[in-house]
């Protein structure tokens, strides 16, 4: 069997402390990819930044998330020395260390097989915009090299 790989860098702009939706661009940068099936690895290259599997269908749950977050987190808080960045950048490194920066996706026939209210979100945690890259690296097999076999 033969198994094949693809890299790209997906660019995503935000606009301040959110979580933003990518899946659809993802899926569009697995289906250019070529490959059947395999793994989809993602990760963030920021670190005041993450990267979550969750719900897409009611948006209540992201808005809970970014409140317990920043109570959990909570912006300009004495206990940070690290305040050069701003009163938002600690505590987004915080955030950052609690989430997580990388996901690996199973997928087959050019599809994710993610649940079915499951999307793939950015969560940006600085509240100035920002563009982030996201590695993405797929490795799998193709129609044509499972057929060989």
């Amino acid at each position: 069997m033969v198994f094949s790989q693809y890299q790209t860098i997906l660019e995503v702009g935000t606009r301040g402390r959110a979580l933003y939706e990518i899946t659809s661009e993802v899926s569009q940068e697995l289906r250019r990819s070529g490959l059947d099936e395999g793994m989809l690895h993602l990760m963030v290259r920021h670190t005041s930044a993450s990267l979550l599997i969750q719900e897409n269908a009611d948006p209540d749950v992201r808005v809970d998330l970014e409140r317990f977050f920043s109570r959990l987190c909570p912006d300009g808080d004495a206990l940070y020395t690290h305040t050069m960045e701003g009163p938002d950048d600690m505590p987004a490194h915080v955030r950052s260390a609690l989430t997580a920066v990388q996901l690996s996706v199973p997928f087959r026939n050019r599809s994710m097989l993610l649940g079915t209210w499951q999307g793939i979100y950015l969560w940006e945690h600085r509240t100035a915009p920002h563009r982030r890259q996201i590695v993405l690296h797929a490795q799998g097999v193709t129609q044509a090299s499972r057929r060989s076999v």
